[in-house]
């Protein structure tokens, strides 16, 4: 019914955050952008480009989602816009819905990017002690 709202409310949380983080970040490679190989370095480390898979995962799935409840008479283009909040019988499992089934969502596709900001970490430093080993060389 709308388990789909909450990921879209916490894409909007992780969106504005983002915004914050990318302000962040932009004042900080410009005030060491005088050195260009270290520039280079931090740049691939940039937390804003692993928010940003969140916010795509989050959004990306909630349209899907959102797309399914369309076509499947949930949603509609007149105000409650939600079916089951046209009934208060409805709206009571709605919310259930949301609280369980949205909430578990949200957490999943947050486990999963927290996994993938994890490796991606691996690799990175990974690399970087590869390349350390070869420029000592």
């Amino acid at each position: 019914m709308a388990c789909f709202v909450v990921p879209v409310a916490e894409a909007v949380v992780v969106s504005a955050v983002y915004a914050a983080v990318k302000v962040k970040e932009k004042k900080y490679t410009l005030v060491h952008a005088d050195n260009s190989e270290r520039f280079e370095t931090e740049n691939k480390h940039m937390f804003s480009k692993k928010l940003a898979w969140l916010m795509k995962l989050l959004f990306g799935g909630s349209f899907l989602l959102a797309f399914e409840h369309l076509w499947h008479g949930e949603i509609v283009p007149w105000a409650p816009f939600l079916t089951a909040a046209s009934d208060p019988g409805d709206r009571a499992q709605m919310l259930h819905e949301m609280s369980t089934v949205g909430v578990m969502m949200a957490v999943s596709v947050t486990a999963l990017w927290a996994a993938m900001v994890v490796i991606s970490y691996c690799v990175e430093k990974k690399n970087a002690e590869t390349v350390q080993k070869i420029e000592e060389v």
